[in-house]
């Protein structure tokens, strides 16, 4: 399971890379290996604005359904068009061309409210026992 120390992660499975007050987010290799195939993606517009944890997307796999839930508060600014025909990206490549949407984050202090790479493994092994 791949866990990358250097992003911010949320007991809904998604992560967010932080650049300056832009977040990137997407869902984390340990969904997209539950959701098995992805198949559809359905996302925001841009300009959308969106509360932390307020569900703005969703993908579909051959296995699923699943929400998709902003990590931080903010503006949808770039929505991630290649999933349209490409779905299967976010199996492949959860971490950086799979993203989903770019957002201008309203308040960094939501960050705090995130798991680190560390706390998120461990809540991953937890349910998994």
């Amino acid at each position: 399971m791949n866990i990358p120390p250097d992003l911010r992660y949320t007991r809904n499975d998604e992560w967010v890379r932080v650049e300056g007050h832009i977040g990137i987010t997407g869902i984390t290799d340990y969904a997209q290996a539950a959701l098995a195939d992805i198949v559809y993606a359905e996302l925001p517009e841009i300009g959308q604005a969106f509360k932390q944890g307020e569900g703005y997307g969703e993908v579909e796999s051959v296995k699923a359904a699943a929400d998709l839930y902003l990590p931080l508060s903010g503006v949808i600014t770039a929505v991630n068009a290649t999933l349209k025909e490409h779905p299967e990206i976010i199996n492949s490549d959860p971490y950086g061309e799979g993203w989903t949407v770019k957002f201008s984050i309203a308040d960094l202090s939501e960050l705090d409210k995130l798991m680190d790479a560390a706390a998120y493994e461990a809540y991953c092994q937890e349910r998994q026992h």
